[in-house]
């Protein structure tokens, strides 16, 4: 036995369907905006510290970092409630977020020590030390403590009395 729908019901299978597709594209949308919108900090960042302004690129830097904690609520939060598959692109995006600004603060320790300033060099190698402390954290924690290591050889007082 087949069953018929009047049309209108059809109509209001096709509006539910396309309601679940719209929902399902505002939730990617939303994803994709807070990735692109981390991609815009990090582009900043890089071109801050071209152009030698610090404290801009430290800004855009500590926004990554804020979104992070943002994001790790959220996991946290929809965690509690279920939804797998939102709280796994979520907690994909935290950890991305996390990694890039562990490596910004790496490249700022670079850069300080390529413009002859240990002190700041030290500070910015030490946050990632201090700040970065999750277990999947370990390399960029591993690499600022090279990172210092290697400092010191750079800016040791010299023994040679020519230098």
């Amino acid at each position: 036995m087949k069953v018929i729908l009047p049309h209108d019901s059809y109509r209001a299978v096709g509006v539910m369907s396309l309601f679940v597709l719209l929902l399902f594209g505002c939730a990617q949308d939303q994803y994709q905006r807070r990735a692109d919108v981390m991609k815009d900090h990090v582009e900043n960042f890089y071109s801050h510290l071209k152009a030698n302004r610090v404290g801009s690129a430290v800004h855009e830097n500590e926004q990554i970092e804020l979104m992070a904690d943002q994001m790790a609520d959220t996991v946290k939060k929809r965690g509690q409630m279920g939804g797998i598959g939102q709280v796994e692109r979520e907690f994909a995006l935290m950890k991305t977020a996390r990694e890039t600004s562990a490596q910004n603060w790496i490249a700022l320790g670079q850069y300080f020590t390529l413009k002859q300033q240990p002190d700041r060099a030290r500070a910015s190698y030490q946050r990632v030390i201090d700040t970065y402390t999750n277990p999947t954290e370990r390399a960029y924690r591993e690499q600022a403590a090279r990172a210092l290591k290697d400092l010191d050889i750079i800016s040791a007082p010299s023994l040679d009395p020519t230098r």
